[in-house]
């Protein structure tokens, strides 16, 4: 029997080849790198976090939950700073993330373990706990770091460091006798394993992230097996069911994404990378249908995911409360993260409509254009008692904010061997190969507040190949030319206009899309938001704010359905 080949047939342009010159990402990418991360930096240092990795602090067991991951916020800042530099380089930046890094090398034991709280407050509980004590979590968000250090640097020392913890681990956890067969409570390191892959070459580490996945959800439960062997009923669980922790049945056989939002996003972008490493159908599958129970029946219009508080996650389907609603930063990053993924398989425009709907309201909403302030909660509607915060008890959100944003411009744009994709838009410049010449795309917009976008080509030399570029769902029509002459181009399946030719230097692409105001109405089956309805121009779900609107009680004003709405600039 021949198996189909699910391989992904895109390859992302990295961000370090997409300069970003507009006036919406360019400043919010030299705010997180001026003010961001100097921000992180010093309430990690407040909080003690980088120095744990001294290892010479004390602590009461038990210790505060935030203390057991408090690595991966470290871990994020490196990885953060990482990307700035790559394509910012900054002297001060650059000491500052070396004295992180030394201090994290030094912490690491001789059998290559590294985790500051169960070196110094509990060393007798190593991988005791693997539900609850996110260990490897920690180690996945290290895992990263160390790639994106390594990449941006030119340095291996971090990268060796964790790849010498890769390998305690993939000699402590496994299918093989003597191994633990247990995978962590909050994924995180499936996905890092397969970036320290191909960072390393290292099949091992795919191998491992393979058997995580595989391995999650399986009986007898490897939680119940490690709760007894710690003393404990397994039903004590706080959360009372393993959907929780993404481990309630294998991954092949869920339908329904439920559990912890942030948890499942993770989850998921490592089963969308495993299905394309190992041409596995059968993950594909398994992808392509959570993403449909997900998009049409538990996201909120602007790309945040899990309403509810108690798990950080899903409930039911269309339960989408406004006011209550949890909507974590970090889920949405997640959700950003998965499709990205997905949209490599064969460039389907779902996904890159669901990435950008996502990065403009769900994800930006998450910081503020100060870049010191931030959302761990993104609720659709508040009385004003939500305000968006310096930092907080459980910190996960600023560092994810600051790793996206200095590494935004790798989602815009894709290749294939006579390909190229455009999928977000912004005035950039993209270097990329395709048709065996290089290509130096320069693109002019408005965008958000506009829908025209001018492509200049700069190649070497005459090259044939196809431009894709999204048309999003929100378009209802666009004009579409080649050097002054209109083109007639109709969507192919994927919802890209596809333009092929032999393309010449200078050669310019004038794409126009309407982007006329919108109102958009929930499914009826939400019942919260019966009677009421959001308006959307291009990309971007507006708020209605009492600053702009004094005369009456926000929750007083309606619409006019049959009304002529308008952009005013």
């Amino acid at each position: 029997m021949i198996m189909p080949n699910v391989r992904r047939s895109l390859q992302p342009v990295p961000f370090t080849q997409v300069e970003l010159t507009d006036g919406f990402w360019a400043p919010r990418q030299e705010t997180n790198r001026t003010v961001t991360l100097q921000h992180i930096h010093r309430k990690l240092q407040e909080t003690g976090r980088i120095a744990a990795f001294d290892l010479n602090f004390t602590r009461k067991v038990p210790s505060p939950i935030v203390e057991i991951f408090g690595d991966s916020d470290v871990a994020k800042w490196i990885e953060a700073v990482s990307y700035s530099l790559a394509t910012h380089p900054d002297p001060q930046l650059a000491q500052t993330l070396d004295e992180v890094v030394n201090k994290v090398i030094a912490a690491q034991q001789p059998d290559g373990y590294l985790n500051t709280h169960f070196i110094v407050v509990q060393p007798e509980m190593r991988w005791k706990n693997l539900r609850d004590w996110h260990e490897m979590y920690c180690a996945g968000h290290l895992m990263e770091g160390a790639v994106a250090h390594a990449q941006a640097t030119g340095e291996r020392k971090l990268l060796d460091a964790l790849a010498r913890y890769a390998d305690h681990i993939d000699a402590t956890f496994g299918p093989e006798p003597g191994k633990k067969r247990g995978y962590c409570g909050h994924p995180e390191i499936e996905l890092a394993l397969v970036r320290l892959y191909h960072a390393t070459g290292n099949p091992r580490y795919l191998k491992l992230a393979t058997f995580f996945v595989d391995e999650r959800g399986r009986q007898p439960h490897y939680y119940d097996i490690e709760a007894r062997e710690r003393g404990e009923d397994p039903a004590s669980f706080w959360a009372k069911t393993y959907e929780y922790c993404q481990a309630h049945v294998p991954i092949r056989q869920q339908d329904k994404v439920v559990g912890h939002a942030v948890r499942a996003m993770y989850l998921f972008s490592a089963v969308a990378d495993l299905a394309h490493e190992n041409n596995d159908p059968t993950l594909r599958e398994t992808c392509d249908r959570l993403w449909d129970n997900l998009i049409h029946r538990r996201m909120y219009i602007t790309g945040g995911i899990g309403p509810s508080r108690h798990n950080e996650g899903f409930t039911e389907d269309y339960d989408l409360p406004d006011e209550t609603a949890y909507a974590e930063t970090c889920a949405t990053i997640g959700l950003i993260f998965w499709n990205h993924r997905l949209l490599q398989f064969e460039g389907d425009r779902r996904f890159a409509d669901v990435m950008e709907r996502g990065l403009y309201n769900g994800f930006l909403s998450g910081v503020t254009l100060s870049g010191d302030r931030f959302l761990y909660e993104n609720p659709l509607s508040t009385n004003g008692s939500r305000h968006h915060e310096e930092w907080f008890y459980c910190p996960c959100c600023p560092p994810n904010v600051a790793r996206l944003l200095a590494s935004v411009g790798g989602y815009f744009y894709s290749t294939g061997a006579e390909d190229v994709w455009v999928h977000l838009f912004a005035s950039n410049h993209a270097k990329v190969e395709v048709a065996g010449t290089a290509l130096t795309l320069r693109e002019e917009t408005q965008y958000p507040w506009d829908g025209k976008v001018t492509l200049q080509m700069e190649l070497e030399r005459p090259a044939t190949f196809t431009l894709h570029l999204r048309l999003p769902e929100w378009c209802p029509g666009y004009r579409l030319s080649v050097n002054g002459k209109a083109l007639q181009v109709q969507p192919g399946p994927g919802g890209y206009l596809a333009v092929r030719r032999e393309w010449q230097n200078g050669d310019t692409v004038v794409y126009e899309m309407e982007m006329p105001v919108q109102l958009v109405w929930s499914n009826p089956a939400v019942r919260q938001l019966e009677g009421r309805v959001a308006i959307q121009r291009g990309p971007v779900v507006y708020c209605l704010e009492s600053v702009d609107n004094p005369a009456a009680p926000l929750d007083r004003i309606s619409i006019d359905p049959a009304g002529f709405l308008k952009a005013c600039t």
